[in-house]
């Protein structure tokens, strides 16, 4: 796989939440490629443009959807719910061995090739495993299982835990340090790291390390991952009490932590794109449409716009409309799902919560 580097020429195009009316120029908040500059922040959400898609989740954390299904993880529970069309809500299955504590239990998952591919804590490592779907829409189940990498250090916070098929058919994974700081920099160790397997698990004769699943390193808890057209990769990446961080991801690229949170500008490492302070930010999920990247921000309580066009940029909607939210995936029909995380015991629950949002997008 070709090395990545900074943007290059990209599309342009602007992507526009359909909200319900214009949105004027005042509601970007535009910053100078290190912290958004302070301005207005505007949500112009209308009521009639936002629909809740599924309620009352127990700590959901991710989505997947499959042949006409979306899939569903719950944190706590270990619970792959199937949601259907109509939003109700049943149970595929329950995966082996989750063990919630903190931040961990069942986080990221993805579907490949008729499998689903769980990110899991257990008692004693975070891992993934992958599950054979039986059945079809409406009627989901597990089959047999399979672990794909394991010996992952878990701890009770900073687990990572998102996974994705990459273009290039690839499976990521994005693992935190687990307060293991100094392990980040270790490239024998899984923490701190995005991973490159094969769907099988094993090691591609491509990855920038020979034998190593390490793809890229020097990270404290990245939780999103997403493409653009192009094929370059992007991440979102949870910092210590300075900057939270969007990066562009080089194959063998170092992000610096612990040496270096934000912008270092130090020879050898990579500086993110765009950065954030936590209390506005904090973000999990990420998903990319025609050049912008949507951001689900959990202390933050908002969705944050970023044009890869301009990076230094951002817009950001929904503030504190609808608690934390821990995830944003595009939908088969282009809308755009949000994850909240109210009932993941730092969030205050609303009725409802946790909730599926549709907001539907146009270019």
């Amino acid at each position: 796989m070709p090395v990545k580097s900074r943007p290059g020429t990209r599309s342009a195009g602007v992507v526009v939440l359909v909200v319900g009316l214009i949105i004027a120029a005042g509601c970007s908040t535009a910053g100078d490629g290190t912290s958004p500059a302070p301005g207005p922040t505007t949500d112009a959400a209308s009521p009639a443009a936002v629909s809740i898609i599924a309620e009352n989740l127990d700590v959901p954390w991710s989505v997947a959807f499959h042949e006409g299904a979306a899939f569903v993880s719950e944190r706590g529970s270990g619970r792959i719910l199937e949601i259907g069309d109509d939003g109700a809500v049943r149970e595929t299955g329950v995966i082996a061995d989750v063990e919630p504590r903190g931040e961990g239990g069942l986080l990221g998952i993805a579907v490949h090739d008729g499998h689903l591919y769980a990110y899991l804590t257990t008692a004693r490592e975070n891992r993934v495993d992958r599950y054979e779907l039986t059945g079809g829409v409406g009627a989901f189940g597990l089959g047999d299982v399979e672990t794909i990498i394991a010996g992952i250090e878990a701890g009770t916070n900073h687990n990572g835990g998102r996974i994705a098929f990459g273009p290039d058919g690839m499976l990521y994974v994005a693992v935190g340090d687990a307060g293991n700081r100094e392990s980040a920099q270790d490239r024998g160790s899984l923490s701190g790291k995005i991973l490159r397997l094969t769907p099988a698990g094993d090691i591609p004769a491509d990855n920038p390390f020979a034998g190593s699943a390490v793809y890229s390193y020097g990270h404290r808890n990245p939780q999103g991952l997403a493409w653009d057209d192009s094929g370059a990769l992007y991440a979102s990446e949870f910092g210590q009490d300075t900057w939270d961080e969007l990066n562009l991801i080089e194959s063998g690229g170092n992000y610096g932590w612990p040496d270096a949170e934000g912008t270092a500008e130090r020879s050898g490492l990579i500086d993110p794109i765009q950065q954030w302070a936590p209390a506005d930010a904090s973000p999990s999920g990420i998903a990319i449409v025609d050049g912008t990247v949507f951001i689900a921000n959990l202390r933050g309580e908002r969705l944050r716009e970023v044009a890869l066009a301009d990076p230094a940029t951002s817009a950001e909607r929904f503030v504190g409309d609808y608690g934390r939210l821990r995830d944003v995936v595009v939908a088969p029909d282009g809308s755009l799902w949000l994850l909240t995380n109210n009932t993941d015991g730092r969030g205050d629950p609303r009725a409802g919560d946790d909730r599926i949002i549709r907001v539907p997008v146009e270019p």
